[in-house]
């Protein structure tokens, strides 16, 4: 039986500037909870990991192999293994992304 998870008691971290999240790990996924300042930028990178971005407030701007996507609320967008990708807040936000598998760095 899994334990529930109490976000509020798990550690934020600042992983690159305006990037705050608290992560959730399974044996085969991570779950990233972002809160994103606004105007923050997420330089191009690229991962073995699937993932999925999901914008659950504010609005952000994620390129996608050099093609931008403006997320909303609501929306959500698949980046493949090994695509690369950035993002830019328009707005504050709060995100979830999604990997497979386990981001191991961070942990």
């Amino acid at each position: 039986i899994m334990p529930k998870i109490d976000l509020d008691q798990i550690e934020e971290r600042e992983i690159v500037p305006g990037f705050h999240a608290r992560f959730v790990h399974s044996e085969n996924m991570t779950l990233a909870f972002w809160r994103v300042e606004a105007g923050a930028s997420l330089p191009a990178h690229q991962h073995v990991h699937e993932q999925i971005a999901n914008v659950l407030e504010g609005e952000f701007e994620l390129t996608l192999d050099g093609e931008t996507h403006h997320l909303k609320p609501g929306q959500a967008l698949l980046i493949p293994s090994n695509m690369p990708h950035a993002g830019r807040a328009i707005t504050e936000c709060r995100l979830l992304d999604v990997f497979h598998p386990v981001r191991e760095e961070y942990k």
